[in-house]
C-alpha cells in the first residue's frame, strides 16, 4: 500500500495497469485518452474497446495494455463538469476512481496509475478534481493493498489551498538565505557522532527504538505503515532486520505516522545517523508540518511534490 504523486507521461508507467480517462463509447479521444490509444496500438485498442462499449459515467472496464509497458488499461469514465450539479459531479468522479481500483483488485493487480480524470476537456476544476482523486484513493488504500500512482502532466495540476500555500512560502522565506545546492543531499547529511556515541548506539538497533515508539503510542504495525505510506514488505524488512537502516524520507514518514513532535523526530533521525537541517527545502517543509502538528502524510506530500521535493514513504 503506497500512494505517490508524480509528474510524467502515464503511457510510460511500468505498472500492472494504467487508467484511461475514457468517454462512454470507449472511443479514441484527444489528450491522455488519445496518447494511451496510440501508445498501446490504436487499432488493437479500438477493437478491444468496441466489444465493451458503451459504459456509463463512473463505470470502469479493462482491456489488455497491448504495446504499453502496463499489462492492462482500465478505462474509466468521469463526468463532464458542466453537465451536472457539483454534488453529482463529485459522486460520479469518485465512482470512476473507486470502480477502477475495485477492478484492479478483482484482477489481482498490485499497482495502478491514474491520470487526473475529467480535469482536461471535461472541465473539472483541477483543485477539486485533485481533492476527489486523493480522497477516493486514500479511503480505498486504508482497507486494501494496492500501489497507486497519480500521474500529473505538470505541477500546475496541483493547486494548494491559499492559506497553506502562503504559510509554506513564508516559512521557507525565513530560511531563504541558507537554501542552496544542499536540496538534493537528503541521504548524505549525517550526524557527527563521536566513537562513544557510535558504540552506545550499536547496543540499540534502529528498529528496536522504532518499535518501542510504536508500542508506546499503542499503535498496530498495520496502522503505522499505512499512515506512513510505506508498503507492507518494506515495513516487514525494517522490523525483521536489525542491521537495516531506512532512508531519511522513510524515517520521517514513520515520524509523521507516529505523530512525533520535533524533538522526538530529531532523536529518531539521529538513531539512524541523519539530521534535520535548515539548508534543505525538504527538511524545512517537513519541519513546518511537524511544528504545526499536521500529520496527514498525503497533505505533506502534496506540498513536497509542488516544491520539487521527494515525497514521504512510498518505495
Amino acid at each position: 500500500m503506497t500512494f505517490s504523486i508524480i509528474q510524467g507521461d502515464i503511457t510510460n508507467m511500468r505498472v500492472d495497469a494504467i487508467v484511461n480517462a475514457a468517454n462512454t463509447e470507449l472511443a479514441m479521444g484527444s489528450g491522455v485518452c488519445g496518447a494511451i490509444f496510440r501508445a498501446a496500438g490504436s487499432h488493437q485498442m479500438t477493437h478491444a474497446c468496441s466489444k465493451l462499449a458503451p459504459i456509463n459515467i463512473g463505470e470502469a472496464v479493462i482491456t489488455p495494455g497491448f504495446k504499453l509497458d502496463a499489462k492492462y488499461v482500465i478505462h474509466a469514465v468521469g463526468p463532464i463538469y458542466d453537465n451536472w450539479d457539483k454534488k453529482t459531479s463529485e459522486r460520479l468522479l469518485k465512482e470512476a476512481y473507486i470502480n477502477s481500483m475495485i477492478l484492479a483488485k478483482d484482477y489481482g493487480l498490485e499497482s495502478i496509475a491514474f491520470p487526473l480524470i475529467s480535469s482536461g476537456i471535461y472541465g473539472y476544476p483541477k483543485k477539486e478534481a485533485f481533492e476527489v482523486a486523493t480522497n477516493a484513493i486514500k479511503n480505498f488504500i486504508d482497507e486494501n493493498e494496492l500501489e497507486i500512482y497519480l500521474v500529473l502532466l505538470d505541477k500546475n495540476s496541483l493547486v494548494l489551498g491559499e492559506m497553506l500555500s502562503t504559510n509554506i512560502q513564508n516559512y521557507l522565506k525565513d530560511y531563504s538565505d541558507v537554501l542552496d545546492i544542499h536540496d538534493n543531499q537528503l541521504n548524505r547529511i549525517e550526524v557527527d557522532f563521536g566513537i562513544e556515541d557510535i558504540l552506545q548506539e550499536m547496543d540499540n538497533p534502529f528498529n528496536m527504538t522504532l518499535f518501542k515508539l510504536i508500542d508506546s503510542k499503542k499503535m498496530s504495525d498495520v496502522e503505522v505503515y499505512k499512515r506512513a505510506n510505506i508498503d507492507r514488505k518494506h515495513f516487514s524488512k525494517i522490523r525483521s532486520s536489525s542491521n537495516y537502516i531506512p532512508s531519511k524520507k522513510t524515517i520521517l514518514a514513520l515520524a509523521i505516522a507516529l505523530e512525533l513532535n520535533l524533538e522526538e523526530t530529531k532523536n529518531l533521525l539521529e538513531k539512524a545517523g541523519f539530521a534535520l537541517t535548515r539548508n534543505q527545502k525538504f527538511d524545512i517543509i517537513v519541519e513546518y508540518f511537524i511544528i504545526n502538528e499536521i500529520y496527514d502524510i498525503y497533505e505533506i506530500n502534496q506540498v513536497l511534490f509542488k516544491y520539487d521535493q521527494p515525497i514521504l514513504g512510498s518505495n
